[in-house]
């Protein structure tokens, strides 16, 4: 049985486009998942001062992985494309966050779903909101158009 699960792409480092274009393709490989659709890409300022600029998509993928699971092999093909975990919130190659993960809400040491920052983040409420029905709800029942609505698209650029 296959799950719908929604993914945050980001980056800021190493031609940050290209690096969500090679994402993109990486996540279709891995085994038990198929990439469904993909946002447009967008860009936005760091959370931190003195960043560059990110760019930002979200991904659909139907996977018949286990969240865990599929963490893991998120987080392997950030490893691939360089991601150096320094700080927190500091410049990366690539940055790949379940967000959605079915209907299921998650809270595990190393998984929160829905994504715990995502209600504040126009980054990633606006590329979702391509991918989504107009009456699309969060698994813990919040509705995405009320998060857009108090979420401003202050900053964010489609490219």
């Amino acid at each position: 049985m296959k799950t719908r699960a929604y993914v945050g792409l980001g980056s800021n480092l190493d031609a940050p486009a290209e690096q969500l274009r090679s994402a993109l393709r990486a996540l279709d490989q891995v085994e038990g998942t198929r990439l469904v659709a993909a946002s447009a890409l967008y860009t936005s300022d760091s959370l931190l001062p003195g960043q560059p600029r990110y760019t930002n998509a979200v991904a659909a993928l139907d996977t018949a992985l286990p969240p865990l699971a599929l963490l893991d092999a998120l987080q392997a093909i950030e490893n691939g494309q360089g991601r150096v975990r320094k700080e927190r919130w500091g410049p990366r190659t690539l940055d790949l966050d379940i967000l959605l993960f079915g209907d299921q809400v998650l809270d595990e040491p190393r998984l929160k779903v829905p994504h715990y920052h995502m209600h504040a983040r126009p980054f990633v409420l606006y590329p979702l909101a391509e991918l989504v029905p107009d009456d699309f709800h969060l698994a813990d029942g919040r509705a995405l158009a009320q998060l857009l609505d108090d979420c401003p698209l202050v900053g964010l650029e489609r490219l």
